[in-house]
C-alpha cells in the first residue's frame, strides 16, 4: 500500500493533525519569510539612508573650504554645482527616514539633524556672498563644530537603524524556534500515535527533518555571509520549507555583501581624500618649476603604487612647443630622450590630445626598474597629461610591477587637477618677474640714451667755441667764417631741435615707465595697508619689496626730469613764507628712525639769529636738505650725522647788502677722496663709480642740488677727509635776494603741488588729509576714461572702497557717450594720451557742452613735463595729477572738488 493510502485509512486522524501542521508551519515560515524580506529590504534602505546623512555632510563640509579658497571661476561653478548635489542628497535622506521611521527616538534625532542643517547649508550663501571669499576663524571653527554635532547626530540614526535591524534579525531567529519547536511537538505527537503503523513513514520524514533541523540549528548571522543550504530535493511540504530557508539566507547573504562593499568603498573614498590632501598640500610652497615637479613625483609615484616616475614640463622655443624632463622617480641611466615633441610617441600623442594613456601587458625590453639586487619588467605604465583650464602645463609617466588599482588611478587624476593649478601660479609668477626685468633694462636704456645727448650737447658747444676762436684770431676770413657762421646757427637750430627731441623723449618715457608703475604702485600699496589673512608675512614682504622698488625707479625718474628742467632752464622757483621750525621738524622726523635703525647720533643745531621765518622755495630748500642728509646716512657707519642752521657773512655769496643763512650737514662716515672732490657734483659721476662699489645711487642728487641751490640764489659747497667724514653746506640769501635762473612771477604752482593750490585758492589747507574717509563718498559717482585697462583695474579697486559707483571707458569717443548717458556723474579722471582722441579733445569737448560746464575734470598723465599740465588747464581740466597716482593725494583731490562749495 502507498504511504499516502496507509495515511488517508490507517492514520486519518493523525493525517490530519499533521496536515493541520504543515499547514501552519508553512504559513509561520512564508510569514517569517516576507517579514525576513521586510527586514533585510526597509532596513537596509533606512541605513543607508543614515550613512548618506553622515557622508554627505563630510563632503558639504569640504566643499564650503574648496569655495573659500579658490579663485578660478570655473573651479568655484564645479564646487557650487558639487554642493547642490550634496543637498539634495542630504535632503533625499531625510525626507526618507522622516517618511519611514516613525519612531519617537529616530524622530527626536531627525528634528535635532534639520535644526542644525539650516544654518550649516547656510554657510555657503554667506561664503559667496562675502568679499573675496575670505572668511574669518571664527567663521569656520563655528562650521567645525556645526558640522562635529551633525555628525554626531547622524551617527546616531545610523546607530539607531542597526540596532532596530539587529532587534528584528534577533525576534525572527526567537519566531524560528518556536516554529522548529512546534514542529518538534507535532512530530513527538505523530510519532507516538503512529509508530506501530508508520515506522517507515517516520524514517523518511525524519530523515529530512533532521537535516532541515541540523542546518537550521547551525545558523548564526555572527559567523560571516556564507550560510549552509538545505538538499531536499523532494517536492513536498519539508521540499518546500527547503525552498523558503535557501531564499531566506540567500537574501542575508545578499545584505550582508552589500553592506560589505559598502564599508570597502567608505574606506576608499577615505584613503582617497586623505592622499590627496598630503600631497597638494605642499604645493603652494614650491617656488621654481622644478621644485615642485620634485616634488610632485616622490609622492604620487608610491602613492599609485608605482615604482618609476618621469615628470615632462611643456616648453615653448619660438613658435615650437616641446616636452622636457624636469624630474624623475627612481632614475637610472636608460636610452630615453630628455625632450620629445608634440605628436612624438605615446608621451607626445598624449600632450597633443590632452588624453591619458595606460598600457598594461608591457613587452619585453620596454623598460626596466632596477634596485640595489637587481631588475624587473612592469606589467602596467601610465601616461597622464597635467593641464590647467583645457590647455596642457606637463606630462607625468608612471611604471609598476603592479597592475594600477582602480582608485589609485583616481587618485592620479584628482591630483594632477591641483597640480595644474599650481604650474599655472607658478607660470604667472615668472611672468611678473620677467616683466620687471624688462622694465629695468628699459630704465637702462633710458640712462644710457641721456647720456648719450649730453655728451652730443658738449660736443656741440665745443664746436661753437672753436669757431668763435678762429673767428677773432683771422679778420682775413670774414667771407669763410660768414659760410661757417651760418653753419654755427644750422647746428644751434639742430642743438635747440635735439633738446626738443630729448625733452619729448623723456616725456614719452616718463609716460611708458610711469603707466605700469601706476598699476604696480596702487595695488601693491592697496594689498600691503588692507588686512588681508589670506596673505602670510612673507609674501606681504614681496609686497613691500614691489612697492619699494617701484618708488625708488620713481625717484630715479623724477631725478632725471628735475636734471632735464634744470639743464633747459625750466625749473619752477616758488618762493613763499617758510618757517624754519617746520622744515626742521619734517627733517627730524623722516630721518631719526633711520639713525636709530643705523644706531647713528643726529643732532640738529640751530643758531639763535636765525630768523624764524624765510623767504624760499619750500619744495626745492626741502629736495636739497633730503639728499644731503639722505646721502650722510648712507656713508656712515658709526658715529653722527648733525645739521645746523647759522647766519654767515655776506662774503660767502659776494652779494652786497643781502644777508646769509646756511645750512651743513656734516657726518663722520667714509669721506670723499681729495681727486675726487671735482667730479661730485657732475652729472651720473660718484666717488666710487665702480661696478664692485659699496654704495649704490645713479649720481644725480648732488648735481641737482648744485643747480637748486644756484636757482635759489645761493651756493652749495663742500668739505671732506678721507675716513674721517663730510661736509656740505648750502648758502641762501634771506633778504631781497637776487634769483638765478627761471623764476615764475605768477601765481604757478608745480604740478607736484595742484591740490595745494586749489586748498589756498578756497582757504583751506588740504596738505595732510591724507585719505579722510569721514567725508561721505557714498553713492558718488565717477568716469574713469582710460585706455590703459590696468590703470583702470587699479583706480576701481582703489575707489570701489569708498562705495563710489565707477564707471569706466578705454576711449575718449566712448567716454563722452558714456557720460552723455549718465549726466548725473559727479567727476571725471581723464587720461590724456589715448589713440583716436586724446584726453585733452575729449577734455574740451566735454567743455563745450552746457550741462557739464562745471564738471570736476581731473587730468591723469604719465607725462610729467612742465608744459604738459599748462596745456591740460588750458583744455579745460579742473586739476591736474601724474602717474603713478598717490593714493593719499588722489582722495584729497577728489574729496575738495566734490565738496567744494
Amino acid at each position: 500500500m502507498r504511504f499516502s493510502t496507509k495515511l488517508y485509512f490507517g492514520l486519518g486522524i493523525i493525517f490530519i493533525l499533521i496536515t493541520i501542521l504543515i499547514i501552519v508551519l508553512l504559513s509561520m515560515l512564508r510569514q517569517q519569510n516576507d517579514k525576513m524580506h521586510l527586514l533585510v529590504h526597509d532596513k537596509t534602505e533606512r541605513i543607508n539612508a543614515a550613512y548618506t546623512l553622515k557622508n554627505e555632510v563630510n563632503n558639504l563640509s569640504r566643499q564650503l573650504y574648496e569655495l573659500s579658497s579658490q579663485s578660478s571661476k570655473t573651479l568655484n561653478d564645479i564646487t557650487m554645482r558639487h554642493m547642490e548635489d550634496t543637498r539634495k542628497e542630504i535632503n533625499k535622506a531625510h525626507n526618507f527616514l522622516t517618511e519611514n521611521d516613525k519612531r519617537e527616538e529616530a524622530q527626536d534625532l531627525l528634528i535635532k539633524f534639520e535644526t542644525l542643517y539650516e544654518p550649516f547649508e547656510e554657510k555657503g550663501q554667506q561664503i559667496i556672498e562675502a568679499e573675496n571669499k575670505k572668511m574669518n576663524t571664527n567663521f569656520w571653527v563655528r562650521e567645525n563644530d556645526e558640522k562635529n554635532r551633525l555628525l554626531q547626530i547622524a551617527s546616531s540614526l545610523y546607530t539607531v537603524q542597526i540596532q532596530e535591524m539587529q532587534d528584528d534579525l534577533e525576534n525572527s531567529k526567537k519566531t524560528y524556534d518556536i516554529v522548529v519547536l512546534m514542529t518538534y511537538i507535532y512530530i513527538t505527537v505523530g510519532v507516538v500515535c503512529s509508530i506501530a503503523l508508520a515506522i517507515y513513514l517516520i524514517r523518511g520524514l525524519t530523515k529530512n527533518l533532521r537535516q532541515v533541523t541540523t542546518v537550521m540549528s547551525g545558523i548564526s548571522y555572527k559567523k560571516g555571509i556564507k550560510f549552509p543550504r538545505l538538499k531536499v530535493a523532494s517536492k513536498d511540504e519539508i521540499g518546500e520549507i527547503s525552498r523558503a530557508f535557501n531564499e531566506m539566507v540567500t537574501t542575508l547573504e545578499n545584505y550582508s555583501q552589500d553592506e560589505i562593499e559598502s564599508r570597502a568603498k567608505a574606506e576608499e573614498k577615505s584613503w582617497l581624500d586623505s592622499q590627496l590632501a598630503e600631497i597638494t598640500t605642499n604645493f603652494s610652497m614650491a617656488e621654481t618649476m622644478e621644485s615642485l615637479a620634485d616634488y610632485f613625483i616622490s609622492k604620487i609615484t608610491p602613492a599609485v603604487g608605482a615604482q618609476y616616475g618621469i615628470f615632462y614640463l611643456l616648453n615653448k622655443k619660438g613658435n615650437v612647443r616641446y616636452l622636457e624632463e624636469i624630474a624623475n622617480y627612481a632614475f637610472h641611466s636608460q636610452e630615453q630622450q630628455s625632450i620629445i615633441q608634440l605628436g612624438e610617441g605615446l608621451v607626445g600623442q598624449a600632450a597633443k590630445e590632452n588624453k591619458s594613456i595606460s598600457l598594461i601587458d608591457i613587452p619585453k625590453g620596454y623598460i626596466k626598474i632596477k634596485s640595489g639586487s637587481g631588475e624587473a619588467e612592469p606589467k602596467q605604465v601610465l601616461i597622464q597629461p597635467i593641464s590647467y583650464e583645457g590647455k596642457v602645463l606637463a606630462i607625468v609617466e608612471l611604471a609598476s610591477l603592479q597592475y594600477v588599482r582602480p582608485l589609485q588611478q583616481s587618485l592620479l587624476k584628482e591630483v594632477v587637477e591641483y597640480l595644474g593649478i599650481s604650474i599655472q601660479g607658478i607660470i604667472n609668477r615668472l611672468e611678473v618677474k620677467r616683466l620687471l626685468e624688462d622694465e629695468q633694462r628699459l630704465t637702462e636704456e633710458l640712462q644710457s640714451q641721456s647720456e648719450e645727448l649730453q655728451a652730443q650737447q658738449q660736443e656741440l658747444m665745443a664746436i661753437n667755441e672753436e669757431l668763435q676762436t678762429q673767428y677773432r684770431v683771422s679778420e682775413e676770413k670774414n667771407a669763410e667764417l660768414e659760410k661757417i657762421s651760418k653753419k654755427l646757427e644750422e647746428k644751434a637750430q639742430q642743438l635747440i631741435y635735439s633738446s626738443q627731441y630729448k625733452s619729448e623723449f623723456l616725456a614719452n618715457m616718463s609716460h611708458e615707465l610711469r603707466t605700469p608703475l601706476n598699476s604696480m604702485l596702487i595695488l601693491s600699496q592697496m594689498l600691503v595697508e588692507k588686512e588681508n589673512e589670506n596673505l602670510n608675512a612673507k609674501q606681504i614682504q614681496y609686497l613691500q619689496t614691489i612697492y619699494y622698488s617701484g618708488n625708488e625707479l620713481l625717484r630715479l625718474i623724477n631725478e632725471i626730469l628735475d636734471l632735464e628742467k634744470i639743464e633747459t632752464g625750466m625749473m619752477e622757483i616758488i618762493e613763499e613764507p617758510v618757517k624754519m621750525e617746520g622744515i626742521l621738524n619734517c627733517l627730524k622726523n623722516q630721518f631719526s628712525p633711520i639713525a636709530n635703525q643705523k644706531k647713528l647720533d643726529f643732532l640738529i643745531k640751530i643758531d639763535k639769529e636765525v630768523p624764524t621765518c624765510i623767504e624760499t622755495d619750500s619744495h626745492r630748500l626741502n629736495q636739497v636738505l633730503k639728499n644731503l642728509l639722505s646721502n650722510a646716512f648712507k656713508f656712515t657707519e658709526k658715529g653722527k650725522v648733525e645739521l645746523s642752521v647759522q647766519m654767515e657773512d655776506t662774503s660767502k655769496l659776494a652779494i652786497p647788502d643781502e644777508v646769509v643763512l646756511s645750512f651743513t650737514v656734516k657726518d663722520t662716515g667714509i669721506g670723499i677722496p681729495e681727486e675726487k672732490m671735482s667730479i661730485i657734483f657732475e652729472p651720473f659721476k660718484q666717488a666710487d663709480g665702480t661696478i664692485s662699489r659699496k654704495y649704490g645711487g645713479t649720481g644725480l642728487g648732488l648735481s641737482i642740488c648744485k643747480e637748486i641751490s644756484r636757482l635759489l640764489g645761493g651756493e652749495l659747497e663742500a668739505t671732506s677727509i678721507e675716513g674721517m667724514g663730510s661736509s656740505f653746506s648750502i648758502y641762501l640769501p634771506i633778504k631781497g635776494q637776487t634769483k638765478k635762473g627761471t623764476v615764475l612771477a605768477k601765481e604757478t604752482i608745480s604740478m607736484e603741488g595742484s591740490y595745494r593750490q586749489i586748498a589756498t585758492a578756497k582757504g583751506e589747507l588740504i596738505e595732510n588729509i591724507g585719505s579722510n574717509k569721514s567725508v561721505h563718498l557714498t553713492g558718488k559717482k565717477v568716469l574713469i576714461i582710460d585706455d590703459d585697462i590696468r590703470n583702470i583695474f587699479s583706480i576701481h579697486a582703489a575707489l570701489e572702497e569708498y562705495n563710489i559707483d565707477i564707471l569706466y571707458s578705454e576711449n575718449g569717443k566712448d567716454g563722452i557717450n558714456l557720460l552723455e548717458e549718465n549726466p548725473d556723474t559727479d567727476l571725471v579722471l581723464m587720461d590724456i594720451m589715448m589713440p583716436e582722441m586724446s584726453g585733452l579733445e575729449a577734455i574740451s569737448i566735454i567743455r563745450k557742452k552746457e550741462k557739464f560746464k562745471t564738471l570736476p575734470i581731473i587730468a591723469l598723465t604719465a607725462k610729467a613735463m612742465k608744459h604738459n599740465r599748462e596745456q591740460c588747464i588750458e583744455a579745460g581740466a579742473s586739476d591736474y595729477i601724474s602717474k603713478p597716482v598717490n593714493l593719499e593725494q588722489l582722495y584729497s583731490l577728489i574729496q575738495v572738488w566734490l565738496y567744494k562749495e
